[in-house]
């Protein structure tokens, strides 16, 4: 069992093993749970007793603003106060969601998040952030505000499909190469029983943990973690959600490897086509480069109206800046010719 903590500037656990011991908070309490791991939550609920309880689909169409309001309502026809604890089970969509219902209901109440993904394991559960999408884009609306504490019991990831469980490790690479952690680059060997899961899993989340203690609400330093997200929400919102989180971000990690080769960093290339030839995405959609346009200039990484790429040079060494127009065609069509069809 590992257990970490985000110290600054509020402080609460993390813990990641196997057979956690939940704890009950005092007074009122609700789970919101991803329908696709409802045995798992009514579980827990039923050993806390959690009386209040609603299951929904999860996947991005749970961050939306219907779903949001009516996850709102199903509270305040409950009549839950202010000192309620909101249980929150389930994968990355399902954290961003139910944080942001704890932001604001009644202008904030307390949460506890279980990821049950890899996806929320290593990134959506720890750092604070939650949110929402819009048509025009993701993660347009959301709030900071930290969970009492993430408990991820890796039990809960052994009926993960394949594709989802790698996927969630496509963000553990990214820590990787944020932090220089070759360790994290290492992805092939690892499966939901493999004994190294637990201690690569807290590997990857205490880089997070130490860019996000730095820099809490995204001012610097934690814009960093956006590496390859500029492109993979920009595909993600040109194909409707077509394309998986992870999966856009896999194909966004390989666009900043050409923009950081380009602009005279390390090739990263090769290290970002092994992870692609482990992962075996879908291919993405041949989409012109205009396409991506009104979604990435919604993009929240925006500094008065420049967008800012977050550029790999070499692993450990990322800068954030913008980057000529030109250079981002020619680096989207030589994506194009690099990515399967």
């Amino acid at each position: 069992m590992q257990q970490l903590a985000v110290r600054h500037p509020t402080p609460y656990p993390i813990w990641i093993g196997r057979g956690l011991e939940v704890p009950q908070a005092p007074g009122p309490r609700a789970m919101l749970y991803d329908q696709a791991v409802e045995a798992y939550a009514l579980g827990i609920a039923q050993r806390l007793e959690i009386p209040i309880r609603l299951g929904i689909p999860g996947g991005e169409g749970a961050k939306s603003l219907s779903v949001y309001g009516r996850v709102l309502s199903w509270l305040a026809q409950a009549a839950l106060p202010r000192d309620t604890t909101l249980y929150v089970v389930g994968g990355g969509s399902l954290t961003d969601l139910g944080g942001f219902v704890a932001a604001t209901y009644l202008r904030g109440v307390a949460y506890l998040s279980l990821p049950t993904t890899t996806l929320a394991v290593v990134d959506a559960s720890v750092g604070n952030k939650t949110g929402l999408n819009l048509p025009e884009g993701k993660n347009l609306v959301g709030a900071f505000h930290p969970p009492r504490g993430v408990y991820a019991d890796l039990e809960a990831l052994a009926s993960l499909p394949q594709p989802l469980f790698k996927e969630g490790l496509v963000e553990a690479f990214k820590h990787g190469l944020i932090a220089g952690d070759t360790a994290l680059l290492a992805v092939e060997a690892l499966a939901p029983e493999a004994p190294g899961l637990e201690a690569y899993l807290a590997r990857a989340v205490a880089v997070k943990v130490r860019v996000v203690e730095a820099d809490p609400t995204e001012q610097g330093e934690r814009r960093k973690l956006n590496l390859g997200h500029t492109l993979a929400h920009a595909l993600e919102g040109a194909t409707g959600g077509a394309l998986s989180h992870g999966v856009a971000v896999a194909y966004g990690l390989l666009y900043a490897a050409l923009l950081g080769r380009a602009l005279g960093g390390d090739d990263l290339v090769p290290l970002v086509e092994r992870l692609l030839h482990w992962l075996k995405p879908p291919p993405p959609p041949t989409l012109p480069w205009e396409a991506l346009l009104p979604f990435l200039t919604r993009d929240k990484k925006k500094q008065s109206h420049t967008l800012h790429w977050v550029v790999p040079l070499a692993p450990g060494e990322l800068r954030v800046q913008p980057v000529p127009e030109e250079l981002l065609r020619d680096c989207y069509q030589a994506w194009l010719e690099q990515v399967p069809q």
